[in-house]
């Protein structure tokens, strides 16, 4: 574990979505992946001030937005929208703040003229650069040389440029676009800078972890350090953390392959609970492959840890459970794997084998309390609440029982393949009749 800049609070920043379409599943292991690591973090006692942006104005926005006949505004509401409501399905925690870079263009605009001002920035025909060469460190954390980089990414190569590398920071609206009054032009802020501006209004100048995904490294978190120690003069982050890619027929996911997809297009074929404990499954920094074979495996090992906690919570219920008290050494096991650069593959395979113990020895309340709060820290629900209250199925129940004690096997059997037919899975144990969803 690492050592905060005030102690007890963390101070953590991640980049959101370009909202133009909905999140896919490289989007999706980026989430869930912070969100455990938020989740151990607050688990540890550390106050965690979360700000994860989205983007929502950008070209990619403009062109949806053209495409459908509709404003900008329109396209990245609806799709702010889809992001909340897939990361609720996901079970990833709301940040402290999500600002909008259309919410934040002042503070963009007093960014980007301190750059200027600072000598950082040049102003050509309306378009505000950042003069990379200024910047001795340039490169740093991508370990690029700047005299070989060529220009930064969702930006054309522009002639008024001092230098191919510089990137932009302002440029002026093109007829038809969004666009805001600035002292060089109307239009609006590239990329890079508007990461630079939240952080300083929420975290201020300098911040415990900055997260995205491994394609961020360069050119937008090398740009981002760049524009900020530039104004403050201060180490911007102490830790970067980035996720690594999910691959498919082990290449990369992407859309120019044609092997990529949505996580509601997933969803619609595995549960996002599912979902989740497959993202959580590898390290995050290194490549996952993503097909259904992988996901139908996660499903599995996932009902492993569900019916482990359904057997020993009816054991405990009806006959109070063994006197095994050996939950703390699953514990200390947990935490380590987590503080060693929140290793979520090592933690799940010490829940998986707490679940091994409890399913051979006399287990208690120690080893079920000790099961769900490990896999509450990764987001991993494993009590199934969607059956509490449920008349219809406990009312087939009830008559499967009375058939049964009347020794009508017919009409017992019966009940029972209509229950499978709804999806309920029936389990005759010593201590009653127990059930589960499929």
């Amino acid at each position: 574990m690492f050592s905060p800049i005030s102690p007890g609070k963390i101070k953590m920043y991640t980049c959101g979505q370009t909202v133009y379409n909905d999140i896919h599943m490289g989007n999706a292991r980026f989430y869930v992946v912070f969100d455990a690591i938020r989740r151990y973090l607050c688990f540890k006692g550390y106050d965690v001030n979360f700000v994860q942006n989205f983007t929502d104005i950008d070209d990619k926005i403009i062109t949806k937005a053209n495409e459908e006949n509709c404003s900008a505004e329109e396209i990245a509401t609806r799709y702010i929208a889809h992001t909340l409501e897939d990361l609720d399905a996901l079970n990833v925690l709301r940040a402290t703040v999500n600002p909008c870079a259309t919410r934040e263009v002042p503070e963009i605009i007093e960014f980007v003229s301190q750059l200027i001002e600072k000598g950082f920035a040049y102003e050509n025909n309306g378009t505000v650069y950042y003069d990379v060469a200024k910047f001795n460190d340039y490169g740093k954390l991508s370990k690029k040389n700047p005299d070989e980089l060529e220009a930064g990414a969702r930006v054309e190569i522009e002639t008024e440029k001092r230098n191919p590398a510089d990137f932009v920071l302002w440029k002026p609206a093109k007829p038809g676009e969004p666009k805001w009054q600035s002292p060089w032009s109307e239009g609006r802020p590239g990329w890079h800078i508007e990461c630079s501006a939240m952080v300083k209004k929420y975290l201020g100048d300098e911040i415990d972890i900055h997260g995205g995904a491994e394609d961020l490294i360069f050119p937008h978190h090398e740009n981002e350090i760049a524009q900020t120690e530039a104004v403050t003069g201060k180490n911007f982050a102490r830790t970067w953390m980035h996720c690594g890619i999910l691959t498919t027929d082990h290449k990369k996911m992407s859309k120019s392959r044609g092997n990529f997809f949505t996580f509601r297009e997933m969803a619609e074929k595995f549960p996002p609970d599912v979902i989740r404990f497959y993202l959580l499954s590898g390290h995050y920094r290194m490549p996952m492959e993503f097909n259904d074979t992988v996901l139908a495996a996660a499903a599995q090992g996932l009902q492993r840890i569900k019916t482990c906690y359904a057997n020993l919570k009816h054991e405990i219920e009806n006959f109070g459970g063994g006197t095994g008290h050996n939950a703390e050494c699953f514990k200390n096991d947990f935490e380590a794997a987590m503080d060693d650069d929140f290793n979520t593959a090592d933690a799940i395979t010490v829940i998986f084998e707490l679940v091994k113990f409890i399913n051979t020895n006399p287990a208690g309340s120690e080893e079920l309390n000790t099961l769900v709060s490990l896999c509450e820290i990764l987001g991993i629900e494993i009590e199934d609440k969607s059956v509490s209250d449920d008349s219809e199925i406990e009312n087939l129940i009830s008559m499967r029982n009375e058939a049964r004690k009347n020794k009508n096997f017919a009409e017992s059997d019966r009940i029972r393949n209509e229950l499978s037919k709804m999806g309920i899975i029936l389990e005759d144990t010593p201590g009653g009749v127990r059930w589960r969803r499929a």
